[in-house]
């Protein structure tokens, strides 16, 4: 699977029922859950005092990302998303050999 960061921002609309924000937020959690064992969450931040998410996601392409992934986050119709695809660098000191 590929690796993208994906940089999410969620705006509720105004006059939204508090219910059905609390009911999203919940299937959310359950959600995200279900991706990150399924291997397609890897990492997810919150910078702080911010209202988005940064993480990085994991998909064969960008349209699996999209249409398998994030369109299936409960959330996602009031989501805006930015997404970048990753590839390794020979640097990074996650990797044993710098091999990507």
């Amino acid at each position: 699977m590929r690796e993208f960061l994906v940089e999410i921002t969620t705006a509720i609309p105004e006059g939204t029922d508090p219910a059905e924000v609390d009911r999203r937020r919940s299937a959310e959690a359950v959600r995200a859950a279900e991706l990150a064992g399924s291997g397609h969450l890897f990492r997810l931040w919150r910078p702080e005092g911010e209202l988005r998410s940064i993480g990085v996601w994991r998909a064969g392409d960008e349209q699996e990302l999209q249409e398998k992934v994030l369109g299936t986050l409960p959330l996602r119709p009031w989501m805006s998303v930015v997404v970048t695809p990753l590839v390794s660098h020979p640097n990074d000191p996650g990797t044993q050999d710098g091999a990507s």
